[in-house]
């Protein structure tokens, strides 16, 4: 059994235990707590789930160990964009999620490499769900993604990414147009009170959350939609989805963002329409950064065209090779 203990916040608000709960340990929903939770002590006194939080209190929660994930590796159709000793990077479909979570057991990325690596697993006995993973891209996001066969490769890119000394870039196709040609979006992650699985951004001092920072650049603009670039200088959860939106200009085709839009399926490839487009990053063993790409994808330069027919435009995927 684990116990974690938790030293509740004077500023705590008077909800119920498990909910208090389901937001700490980051759950979707408080069945999941209710699988875990073996016992609840308040103060030191045992209490039920539906007590009220206690500002102030001292919580101690004894919980049932996670069990280890079984899956196993699988061969699927991943792209290769560059392999060595120490790394290999991809470019990830749309659709594929990075790693085996709840109720996802097959086709992640780590499966796929997993077979292609078949040293992976034994480098890292004591990974079972992310070995080799440096980094993420949700499942919906497609793009280039690197991955460490070692745990000392895995540590000095992990490294740049806590420092900030990787330079990600991104395309997307968001609705609406944002009012300057390029600027910085800042301000602060905060998860969504009315859905768990949403975030949003608040800005000013003072506000609670993560800091989060992402300059973008129009690239076209066709009309009630937009072409732009998006280079994130933090990595938050969904933090262009979320910040798009908040500045009126959500990512099209995201189900948990943006409404669905004017294009019909019969003009436009369902999908979100977010793309990593770019990674710079220092390997190891050498002295200058390397840059990877992943080249657009084919419905992203189909829905590019439809919006230039509709406006006039042309294709913008000239203006992201002006823009590296």
């Amino acid at each position: 059994m684990d116990t974690l203990q938790i030293q509740i916040e004077e500023s705590a608000p008077p909800i119920r235990l498990d909910v208090y709960l389901t937001k700490q340990l980051n759950l979707s929903s408080r069945s999941q707590l209710k699988e875990r939770v073996v016992e609840i002590r308040l103060n030191g006194k045992k209490v039920k789930a539906s007590r009220r939080v206690t500002p102030g209190g001292r919580l101690e929660v004894l919980l049932r160990p996670l069990e280890a994930p079984q899956f196993s590796a699988e061969e699927l159709p991943l792209r290769i964009l560059y392999e060595d000793s120490h790394v290999i990077v991809v470019d990830k479909p749309e659709g594929m999620v990075v790693h085996p979570g709840a109720g996802v057991k097959q086709g992640t990325l780590v499966q796929g490499l997993l077979y292609y690596v078949k040293t992976l697993k034994e480098t890292f006995p004591e990974e079972s769900v992310r070995p080799g993973i440096v980094h993420r891209l949700d499942k919906d996001t497609s793009g280039v993604l690197i991955a460490a066969k070692d745990p000392m490769t895995l540590e000095y890119l992990s490294s740049q990414f806590r420092n900030k000394r990787v330079e990600k870039t991104y395309v997307a196709i968001v609705k609406g147009s944002p009012l300057k040609g390029e600027g910085s979006i800042v301000g602060n992650l905060v998860r969504d009170p009315k859905n768990r699985k949403r975030f949003r951004m608040v800005e000013g001092e003072g506000k609670k959350g993560k800091l989060m920072e992402t300059w973008f650049r129009v690239l076209s603009r066709f009309g009630p939609y937009s072409f732009v670039l998006l280079k994130p200088k933090t990595g938050r959860t969904h933090q262009l989805r979320v910040q798009m939106q908040a500045i009126g200009c959500p990512i099209l085709g995201d189900p948990l963002y943006s409404r669905k839009g004017n294009l019909s399926s019969e003009e436009i490839t369902p999908r979100l329409y977010l793309h990593a487009y770019a990674l710079r990053i220092l390997l190891p063993d050498e002295a200058t950064h390397r840059t990877f790409y992943s080249p657009i994808p084919e419905e992203f330069k189909k829905t590019l065209r439809k919006l230039a027919e509709n406006r006039g435009e042309r294709d913008g995927d000239r203006s992201v090779r002006r823009s590296r």
